[in-house]
Parts: structure tokens; C-alpha cells; sequence
């Protein structure tokens, strides 16, 4: 009876040992998968970290392009209306000159006219 007593309770101890390794492997397995979600994690945010950095860049490079655009129409608009306003000041010019020579023959026929008369 001792004997069965005896390989009854090395059969539990045996059981319970088996258990506890069972559990052990389990933790061990938890941890584990803990350790490797927390490392994928943190390389998630590393690239989506990386990915917010490229695109501010390329927002930031777009908005100094567009800037640079800007500016260089702006510079074109001032260089063609500085160009506009030379041409209408020649225009005026030429049309005041002719308005002159215009006026100047007109006397000058008055003159020529009244020299004749008299």
C-alpha cells in the first residue's frame, strides 16, 4: 500500500512538475511575444516617423517652390509693366512731337499766308 501510495504521489509530483513547465514555457512564450510586439511597434513609429518627416519635407519644398514661382512672376509683371508704361511714354511722346510739327505748320502757313496778303 506504501508503494502505491508512493507511485500515486510521484505521479502527482511528476504532474504538477510537468505543469509548472508548461506554465513556464507559457510565460516564456508571452514574454516573448510581448518583447517582439513591442519591438514592431516601436519600428512602426520609427517608419511612420520617417514617413511624416519626408512628407514635410517635400510640403516644405512645394511651398519654396511655389514661392520662388511666385516670386518670379511677380518679377515678370513689374519688368512687363515697367516695359508697357516705357512704350505708352514713347507713344505719348511721338504723338505730342507730331502734335508740335502739326502745330508748327499750321503757324507757319498762318505766317506764310499772312505774309502773302500783305
Amino acid at each position: 500500500m506504501k508503494s502505491k501510495q508512493t507511485d500515486k504521489q510521484l505521479t502527482k509530483e511528476a504532474w504538477l512538475v510537468r505543469e509548472r513547465a508548461i506554465e513556464d514555457d507559457q510565460r516564456v512564450a508571452k514574454t516573448k511575444r510581448a518583447e517582439k510586439s513591442a519591438a514592431e511597434e516601436t519600428a512602426q513609429l520609427a517608419k511612420e516617423q520617417a514617413r511624416k518627416e519626408i512628407w514635410l519635407a517635400r510640403e516644405k519644398a512645394i511651398a519654396e517652390a511655389q514661392r520662388v514661382a511666385k516670386t518670379k512672376r511677380a518679377e515678370k509683371s513689374a519688368a512687363e509693366e515697367t516695359a508697357q508704361l516705357a512704350k505708352e511714354q514713347v507713344r505719348k511722346e511721338a504723338w505730342l512731337a507730331r502734335e508740335r510739327i502739326i502745330e508748327e505748320d499750321r503757324n507757319a502757313r498762318k505766317i506764310r499766308e499772312s505774309e502773302k496778303r500783305e
